[in-house]
Parts: C-alpha cells; structure tokens; sequence
C-alpha cells in the first residue's frame, strides 16, 4: 500500500521543447495519480539588472510567458488535469525550490533536462542540476 498520494506537481516552464515534455510527462503522471498540475516560469533578474524600467523590453517577455503558461493550461484542460500557473522573478533554480518547499505542499517537481539557458552542462542543464540535488520532494527529470 501507497503511504504518500501524488496530489501536486510542480513543472517548470520555459517554452522549450524539454520543458514541453517535461509537462507532458506531468500530465500523464496527474492523470494517473488525480494530481493538480501547477506550471512556474520563473524570469531570471538578476539584482542589478540593466534592464529594469526598459518597458518595452519587459511587455513583450511578459506577453510570450503568458502566452507559454495559456499553452499549457489548454493542454492540460484537453486532458482533463487542472493547471495551475505562477510567475515568479529571481534565480530560476532557488524560485523553484522555494515554490516546491513552500506553502505549496507539492509532491514531485517534473523538469526538463534542459531548457533555453546559454550553460550547457554535459548531462543536465543547469537549473535541472541545482533542483535535483537541492530538492527534499521527489524530481522526475525528462530527456
């Protein structure tokens, strides 16, 4: 008998082709188990960024994120899983590690093994990297 129920998965989103099997991987898993499906893009700003107050730099990220995070959401709807989205800014590693450890009481982070970051490790990406060997839930990594 199972002592732990699968209810929330945490998949983060980049608009990559990874990120995209990595929440097809999740929908399949949410089907499975019931689970609730909560899509992150976190935006990497670093703390002194040059770009802070360049509008229109800003309003078109936020338009193609939004447009990622709908995408998902209309997948998942296809396939009868609730999704759920966040947005949130900072270090893409440490945001989603604080969002799966927090308030949130997720049960497993579904990630890609690489998104569109410029650092190219030689078997996972590097936000991949940091969740896996900071994480205290379970992470399922998708080639």
């Amino acid at each position: 008998m199972l002592k732990k129920k699968i209810s929330r998965i945490l998949v983060p989103l980049d608009g990559s082709k990874n990120s995209q099997r990595g929440l097809e991987m999740a929908i399949t898993l949410a089907r499975y188990c019931g689970a609730i499906i909560t899509g992150v893009y976190s935006i990497y700003a670093p703390p002194h960024s040059e770009f802070i107050g360049v509008g229109s730099v800003e309003k078109s990220l936020n338009i193609q994120v939004k447009k990622i995070l709908e995408n998902a959401k209309i997948l998942a709807a296809q396939n009868g899983i609730v999704f759920k989205e966040k947005i949130v800014r900072g270090e893409i590693g440490y945001n989603i590690i604080k969002l799966a450890h927090g308030k949130g009481n997720f049960d497993m982070i579904v990630i890609g093994s690489r998104g569109r970051s410029s650092t190219k490790e030689m078997f996972f990406g590097s936000v991949s990297n940091y969740v896996i060997h900071t994480s205290k839930i379970p992470v399922v990594i998708v080639k």
